[in-house]
Order: structure tokens, then sequence, then C-alpha cells
């Protein structure tokens, strides 16, 4: 059966794209036909339960990533009624276990005021700081563009001052 492009969740026709579940491989397969409302709402991960009532019926597709999607939004809106009368491939359990999982283990990076940052981030440096062997001052009120998130460190950000690549605390900037 052929999918139509309508979203697959609530079955609006606004704005509606193709978006990979959180975990996967790249296929059609584990893709899903979202509506602008759905996808902001996933992405932003502030869901309106009385929104994702369409779940109901959802979460009976016979569209694999629908099932799993909808298993993923269950727990995530703390629904386990929901999700122990769902049943699903073991394929299907792995994808949405594995999703889950990434989600809970998700490191998140946030500034001195608790905004969370992101890869490509500008932000603003608040206080003067002393750059280990570099001899010079990171100043206050310098702006960095394009920060990168280090994998091993959650309370620090890389950026460019001076030419020069340095590692910021994140209780030390706020984004710009």
């Amino acid at each position: 059966m052929a999918r139509s492009e309508v979203c697959e969740l609530c079955g609006s026709n606004e704005g509606v794209e193709l978006i990979e579940l959180p975990v996967s491989d790249g296929s059609e397969d584990q893709s899903i036909y979202l509506c602008a409302n759905c996808k902001g709402q996933i992405e932003s991960g502030e869901l309106d339960e009385t929104h994702f009532n369409c779940l109901n019926d959802a979460m009976w597709s016979e569209t694999p990533a629908v099932k799993v999607m909808s298993y993923i939004l269950w727990n995530k809106l703390g629904r386990s009624d929901m999700t122990d009368m769902m049943y699903l491939e073991e394929d299907e359990q792995k994808l949405a276990d594995a999703a889950i999982n990434a989600e809970a283990n998700k490191v998140v990076f946030r500034d001195a005021n608790g905004v969370e940052l992101h890869a490509g981030d500008s932000i603003v440096i608040l206080k003067d700081l002393d750059v280990k062997g570099a001899g010079f001052t990171a100043k206050r009120g310098t702006t960095v563009t394009k920060i990168a998130l280090p994998n091993d460190m959650d309370d620090h950000v890389e950026g460019r001052v001076n030419g020069t690549k340095i590692y910021l605390k994140t209780e030390f900037i706020k984004k710009a």
C-alpha cells in the first residue's frame, strides 16, 4: 500500500515532510510523514498531549515507522498504559528502544542562563578569561561564532577567539 503525503500521526496535510525516525538507517522504511505541528512539537520536546491523542489511531498503523514513532511519543508522554497495549515486532521494538535510550543519554549543553546550546550557535563571553598556553585574555563581551560541542566534555564548548581554538566553560558564556 502506497503512503500518502498527509501526516501519518494526526492526518493534517499542512507542511507535510518525510522525516527520519530519531535512530534510523536513512531508508524510507524508517521515515514518517509529519505535518509542521507534529514535527515542531517533536523537535522541541514540548509535547501537547491533547494534540497527540491522535496516537490512539496511529499506534495501530500497519506502517512500522508510524508504530515506532507512536511508541516513542507515548513513552515521552509518560503513557506506559498505552505502550503496554502496543505490539511491536522485534526489530521495531529494538528501533524504538534505541531511540528512547539515545534520547535519555543525550548530552545537553547549557549556557550560564540555562539556555540550550547547539553546534554552530554564537555565544558571548561573560567575563575576562585567561587562555592558558596561548598568552592572551578572552575579553568579556567577545562574540564567538560557530561553536562546536565536544563529545567528551558537557561543561565546555569549543570556539575560536583571536584565531585560536579554545575551550570555554559554559558557566562563563551566554547564547548570543
